[in-house]
């Protein structure tokens, strides 16, 4: 607790008049939260891993949807196993949510499918953030909600992150959201027809389908929290969106609250992806140490020997005809997944296991044929990266995007000028309070009134 200074002896006592002020002194634990909450709410950590987390996630999703397109209706459909009786049966059973349980027919099916190709889309490139990002999280849970036995562990990193994806502030940098937000700096706010659209348009969907009584739009239960249903969920984020269109547009103390709101929900969630990651290496690290064939150094040997899983049959028989390889790679995978929590705070020990694990999943996606799954796990990898490195990658590709006549718009950090990059850490509204020196300066996507 604060200690107050006491008076010196014979002074004044305290109130009287001319007595001097009481200090007030604070202990070190009180010093050490104080400064840790005006760290975690100054400034949106990490906007380039952030950006590259929805990238990733978003082409993951949309190449996946484009590849199943001419099976979709199997997979997904009515046409599938699984028909409306049985799939809503499933969903009662796991308290899944899916839009697809809305209607049985094809028509809404395909418009579901169409939908999520778009949002994906639209993510990838940076386009509304903040509304994309829920439209995709809902393309997402209702395609693999619908048939949830076809999915694979790349399927459920994909489910787990869509969901924190939307509480982070993912379109700071590499996006068209900061590339508008730049332009529209040193003008005052406009009217944003779009953003309005977009927010009145879901609105009304949102109401239609409660007012209809569509499935899965419970207020207090079977939603993404506890005593939190999806119809309190999609409503306080329309809510929110509403309001962060109005603060941007009214002076007052309204805005800066809501910054701090929005910059402690997204180094939240930021932080919640880096222990999800940790946790999906930990538990399958110390899984496969009780398994027999890990022990024996020959659990690699016999999915290279499937049929399922050789695309390349004659280098899978080359690498599977060298014991020693096998021996070395199986033990290597455990004692990668095994390490890699524990040196998450050792920069160089960390950035080397992160090279190991993005090899890994490469040597998955060629040998296995499991290129999606491997891209979800580089995907989830990738929130650990250097932010030095990703600038450099930022930068080159900029640079080759100019070369080649794309302009490469936004993919230099957001920055406006050709020198080196000295100002504290900025979003759209100006400086942050209390930025610090050497951060990335993002430009917040708050131009997306969506």
């Amino acid at each position: 607790m604060s200690r107050s200074a006491q008076p010196a002896a014979g002074g004044a006592p305290a109130g009287a008049p001319g007595a001097a002020p009481e200090v007030v002194v604070e202990t070190r634990l009180e010093k050490a939260l104080g400064h840790g909450f005006r760290k975690v709410t100054a400034v949106a950590f990490a906007p380039y891993q952030t950006a590259v987390i929805r990238i990733g996630f978003a082409l993951t999703w949309l190449c996946f949807l484009l590849r199943e397109w001419p099976h979709r209706e199997e997979l997904y459909g009515p046409r599938g196993p699984f028909d409306a009786e049985l799939a809503h049966q499933l969903l009662a059973t796991n308290h899944s949510f899916s839009v697809l349980m809305w209607s049985d027919g094809e028509v809404w099916f395909n418009l579901v499918y169409g939908l999520a190709v778009i949002a994906a889309a639209l993510l990838l490139v940076g386009w509304r953030t903040r509304t994309m990002s829920v439209l995709f999280m809902v393309g997402v849970l209702s395609l693999l909600n619908r048939s949830i036995l076809l999915g694979d562990g790349g399927d459920n990193v994909l489910h787990i992150m869509s969901l924190y994806l939307v509480m982070t502030r993912c379109g700071q940098v590499w996006s068209l959201d900061a590339r508008r937000a730049r332009r529209a700096a040193a003008a005052p706010p406009g009217r944003d027809g779009v953003g309005v659209a977009l927010w009145s348009l879901s609105g009304l969907v949102l109401l239609v389908a409660q007012v209809g009584g569509a499935y899965g739009l419970y207020w207090f239960h079977d939603g993404p929290l506890p005593l939190v249903g999806w119809s309190l969920a999609f409503w306080g984020m329309w809510a929110a969106h509403g309001l962060w269109w109005v603060a941007r547009r009214r002076s007052g103390e309204l805005r800066p609250l809501l910054e701090v709101l929005t910059r402690l929900i997204h180094n939240g969630a930021l932080l919640v992806i880096m222990v999800e990651v940790c946790l999906i290496y930990a538990t399958a690290g110390w899984y496969k140490i009780q398994g027999g064939r890990w022990q024996d150094g020959t659990a690699v040997y016999y999915p290279m020997n499937l049929h399922y899983f050789s695309p390349w049959p004659e280098l899978s028989h080359l690498l599977a005809g060298h014991g020693t390889i096998m021996m070395l790679i199986t033990y290597g995978t455990v004692v990668v997944q095994v390490a890699f929590p524990f040196t998450v705070f050792n920069r160089r020990l960390k950035n080397v296991l992160l090279v190991g694990m993005i090899c890994e999943h490469l040597s998955i996606a060629v040998l296995l044929g499991l290129p999606f799954f491997s891209l979800a796990m580089i995907t989830a990898d990738a929130v650990f990266l250097p932010t030095s490195f990703l600038r450099a990658v930022g930068r080159r590709v900029a640079a080759l995007g100019k070369r080649y006549g794309s302009g490469g718009a936004g993919l230099d950090g957001g920055r406006t000028g050709r020198g080196p990059d000295r100002t504290g850490a900025t979003d759209a509204a100006g400086p942050v309070p209390g930025g610090a020196k050497g951060l990335p300066a993002p430009a917040e996507d708050t131009a997306a009134a969506g």
